[in-house]
């Protein structure tokens, strides 16, 4: 029964996520058009683009029903989160050739994703914290 909601939540929330990932493609191919990094793009890269970016945003929307998991503490879904983040976005960004295939570039996206992950998390948990402890004031 659980596992029947996960999955339904995953991808009524991935589905909201995914309009989303075509746009993003859009923003970046215009900032790689803008900045004359690249000129154009090959019906395949373009294709392969918006494939590969909407599933992205599918599965980084679905992520979020692993915090609606009760008898999950938040550290492990925090990890498996991350972790499921990370692979995908690593995946997708060599696919599509975003990301050099050697291990310098991959080690940077690493580092980069870990330090802006962890940054994220601070900033929520702090916000959290910080409305908690105004409604906790306030009984």
């Amino acid at each position: 029964m659980i596992m029947k909601k996960f999955i339904s939540d995953f991808f009524l929330r991935g589905l909201m996520a995914a309009a989303g990932g075509p746009v993003v493609l859009a923003i970046v191919y215009g900032i790689l058009g803008a900045t004359g990094e690249v000129s154009s793009f090959t019906p395949k890269e373009v294709c392969l683009g918006i494939f590969t970016i909407t599933l992205l945003a599918l599965f980084v929307g679905g992520m979020t029903a692993i915090y609606q998991v009760e008898k999950l503490p938040l550290v492990s879904a925090i990890l498996i989160h991350g972790a499921g983040l990370y692979v995908a976005y690593i995946l997708i960004y060599l696919i599509n050739g975003w990301l050099k295939r050697q291990l310098v570039p991959v080690l940077i996206f690493t580092a980069v994703f870990i330090v802006g992950y962890a940054v994220i998390w601070l900033i929520i948990y702090r916000c959290t914290k910080i409305q908690t402890d105004r409604i906790n004031k306030k009984l």
